[in-house]
């Protein structure tokens, strides 16, 4: 069974209620994910609202974290000048713009997903965890990165429930240390990505997408590696 978000703009459903009709915005998470798309271009004379952004951000704050260390800061850019002090960071005046650049830079909002390694170092070194040695190498993998892409996960998918759509891409790791002095940045924080937001216009798909969606009966494995189905006869 489907489960309903919270009521948005993206979806009309008629509900009947105790014998009531009645009239819901809400959208079905599972059309949530459907209709994700990364956006690369947007209505620049269309502005998001700061209500929409602070839902998107109350929801990115809800993504799960190892041990609720919730390592992530979110530098919000809407002012023009601030948009462009990022993209000025990030390209060579000297280079061409590409259709990528000039789709990606009328989109209306930016916002900078950083994480912060220390912070789960010191929160597994608490009496609860207890690795004192804040060693990096008990660490399979850099979780602080995984959850802060998976906050950044949780503000694509509310775009998308309020009607809009956005792109998450990174930033050249060459210019990571000008992005930092442009909005002050701590020098302990990573830049994991950056998610455009914006009222899409329409533009060229991705050439990416000709690949193809990888199916269940390639990408899941039941009991052990190479068993794509419960009742596999491999098996």
């Amino acid at each position: 069974m489907a489960v309903p978000c919270r009521p948005s703009r993206g979806a009309t459903q008629w509900v009947k209620s105790l014998g009531t009709a009645w009239h819901s915005d809400a959208m079905e998470f599972s059309e949530v994910v459907r209709k994700r798309r990364m956006v690369r271009q947007y209505d620049p004379e269309h502005p998001v609202s700061a209500e929409v952004i602070n839902t998107a951000l109350r929801n990115a704050i809800r993504a799960p974290s190892a041990g609720f260390s919730q390592g992530w800061d979110f530098v919000v850019l809407t002012e023009p000048g601030e948009r462009q002090a990022y993209w000025a960071a990030t390209t060579d005046v000297d280079d061409d713009m590409d259709l990528w650049l000039e789709g990606m830079q009328t989109a209306p909002v930016l916002i900078l997903c950083l994480s912060d390694e220390r912070t789960y170092l010191r929160r597994y070194a608490e009496p609860d965890k207890g690795w004192t040695d804040m060693d990096e190498a008990r660490w399979p993998v850099p979780y602080w990165d995984i959850d802060t892409g998976m906050a950044a996960l949780m503000i694509l998918l509310t775009a998308v429930d309020e009607g809009l759509g956005g792109c998450f891409f990174g930033a050249p790791p060459e210019t990571h240390e000008d992005v930092f002095e442009a909005f002050a940045i701590p020098h302990d924080r990573n830049l994991v990505g950056v998610v455009s937001v914006g009222y899409p216009v329409p533009h060229a798909k991705s050439g990416s997408l000709k690949r193809g969606l990888r199916g269940l009966d390639q990408v899941a494995h039941y009991g052990r590696f190479g068993l794509h189905s419960p009742a596999d006869p491999a098996s």
